[in-house]
Order: C-alpha cells, then structure tokens, then sequence
C-alpha cells in the first residue's frame, strides 16, 4: 500500500485534491491518503467551508501557518512541514497549483528522497513578476512525476529539459470536482436569494496585488466594469483582499450607485451554482478561465498573459489585459455575438476522470 500526503494550502488546492483524495480511498487497497492542510488560507469562508462543499474529511494535519510575506510564509511552511514529514514517512507526497505550500512542501521532500508528484505541471505564463510562475518553475524542477493538464505543459516541460519518462499528460483534475459537483447544486438557493436569472447576469472576480494594489490601476477597471454593468448586471463575490482595496481607495460609493453587486465570499457550491448560470465571466483566476471553457460561458480574463493558453486555442476564454476600453469592447461584442461559443471546444481529458489517471501514474511509477 502506497501512502500519500496530499497537501492544500490555498482555496484552488481543495478543488484539486478533493477528487484525487476520494479516488484514493476508494483504492484503499492500493492508497493509504493523509490530507495535510498548510493553513495558508486561513479564513473560514476561503477555507473549511470548502472542505464541507467538497465532502472532504478534517485533515490529518494542520499546520495554522496563516497570512504572511511571500518569504516569510514558505519559510513557516518548510519549517513545520519538514517533522511531518519525518513523523509519517511516506512514500509520496501530492502538491497541486502554484502556491506558496505547492513549492515549500516540495523543497522539503526533495531534499528528504522523498518522491513527490505535481498536479497541473508545465502550465507557464512566461511572466516571471508573477510569484506563482517562480513556484511552477522550481517545483516542476524537482519534481519526480509531472502530471500534466494539457499538451501545452508537456511541451513547456520538455523545452526545459524535463525527461518524458517523468512527464504523463492526466487531464484537468479541476474539470473532475466541476462535473462531480454540478448536480450537487440544483437545490442551491444562491440565485434566488439574490434575485437572479439564468443568463441574465455577468461574474467577476478579482484579486490579484497587480490588478487591486494600485488606487489608478483599480479604479480605471472599476469604471470599466461599471459600463459593463449598465449593460448586464455583474454579480462580485468579494475577496477580502481586494475588499480592503476598494475601501482603502474610497471606491465603495461608486460601487454602491453602480449595477455591480458586491457579495461575500462564497462557499464552493454556492459559488459554482452562480458562475455556471451566468451569461459572461470576467476572472483574474486560473481556475475559471479552465472551468468556463468546460462549460462553455465566455470568459474574460483581466491579465496581460495567461499560464492556461489551451483555454483560449480550444474553448471560452479570451486575454482582454487590464486595459479599460479593451476590456469594455470585448465584453461588449461578446454579449452581442449570440454565436460566440459555437465550435469551441473542451481540452482533451478534461472529462471527469482525471484523479483514475493520476492515481494510476503514481502507482506504475
């Protein structure tokens, strides 16, 4: 029996592991799976609510390391990763994304010998001012087995001179918890409670320190999206980052007279509930620009580049950037053009059976 450390640390983690983690027990003759929880999101609404969506148990471990600066935080992590580690002796440890616990526990375990595997290797985004581009970078090169989401990262890896024998294309695990999750919804009462209709409404969310740091850049896409809005009313989930941006910069008032509805967090079910009934997304996220493309919704990311370009080849997804009259155009002329999703297609293995292969690389290995 083969024991395994899976690690989550930030909210996209629990999507990810979730599904690997139930098809590991349900092989609990083949799997021994732990959950060790980092504690980097720390918030209940951005952390324990999402295991209760997910159906996932308390972890084995918690670490609490909480909210600190890019250094400080990896280092916490390696510091009360490392015992665990030692205590429990396991065979492979699991990471998954591009967080901070992604690239820490991994140190941690290369220079034990012990074998780690990386869900989601070989996304690349070609921007190094980006932390999480410096995370996938180093991790996926110390990594023993790179489980891929998409041909583009096995290329990203082989261009870095990553050896095919530890290279194995697996699919999207996040797609997995999507399909798994969408009847689970149904009796969600998420849209009612906010007085919506299918289609009849945009998503956003925002939070990433290059789009809601500064007061200029915020508030030009703010405007932006508050002519957006004047055309199909924008549902935003508020993180609490960039919540404290907007009120830091007196933004809130515009907001307030605006058709832009500003929300809590919301737990994963409620969340998925909103996004898959929306008529447009518009993301900073890694996460939905991948989940739209499975299901279809337009999707506009608010970045200069993109680590997932197959959602653009293939499926929903279009790079609009931070600026506001690109951002307001396209959205515009993607509302307007009802034959915008036709021909667009879902990755390959982006079809529910992700954790199955992942599960049965780590065990011929």
């Amino acid at each position: 029996m083969i024991k395994v450390l899976n690690i989550v640390g930030a909210r996209p983690n629990f999507m990810k592991i979730a599904p690997i983690y139930a098809e590991m027990k349900r092989r609990d003759s083949e799997f021994n799976p732990l959950i060790v929880h980092t504690g980097q999101h720390y918030d209940e609404k951005m952390s324990d609510a999402f295991f209760r969506d997910l159906g996932m148990p308390k972890p084995d471990v918690h670490l609490g390391i909480g909210s600190a600066s890019h250094a400080v935080q990896t280092a916490k992590i390696m510091l009360e990763f490392e015992p665990v580690v030692l205590s429990e002796k396991p065979d492979w440890v699991l990471v998954v994304g591009d967080v901070n616990s992604t690239v820490a526990c991994t140190i941690v375990c290369s220079k034990l010998g012990i074998k780690v595997a990386h869900v989601e290797a070989g996304l690349r985004s070609r921007d190094r001012t980006m932390p999480e581009e410096i995370n996938r970078i180093l991790t996926d090169s110390i990594s023993d087995l790179l489980l891929t989401p998409s041909p583009d990262g096995n290329e990203n890896l082989r261009r870095e001179g990553i050896p095919d024998e530890k290279v194995e294309l697996v699919g999207n695990v996040m797609i997995d918890s999507l399909f798994r999750n969408l009847e689970n919804v149904q009796d969600n009462t998420v849209c009612e409670d906010l007085n919506l209709s299918d289609k009849d409404y945009a998503v956003l969310t925002l939070h990433r320190p290059s789009n809601v740091d500064e007061k200029e850049t915020l508030g030009k896409m703010l405007d932006a999206l508050i002519s957006i809005s004047e055309k199909l009313p924008i549902v935003f989930p508020g993180h609490p980052r960039t919540v404290g941006k907007i009120k830091e910069f007196g933004f809130s008032e515009k907001i307030i007279k605006s058709n832009i509805k500003l929300i809590d967090p919301l737990g994963y079910l409620s969340f998925l509930k909103l996004m898959s009934g929306a008529k447009l997304v518009l993301t900073d996220s890694g996460g939905l620009q991948e989940e739209t493309t499975a299901l279809g919704i337009p999707c506009l990311t608010l970045r200069e580049n993109t680590e997932r370009p197959i959602t653009i080849e293939l499926g929903t997804n279009i790079l609009v950037g931070t600026n506001p009259e690109k951002i307001k155009q396209t959205a515009f002329e993607v509302l307007d053009d009802e034959s915008f999703t036709e021909n667009k297609k879902v990755p390959p293995l982006w079809d529910g059976k992700t954790a199955k292969r992942i599960c049965d690389a780590i065990l011929k290995r």
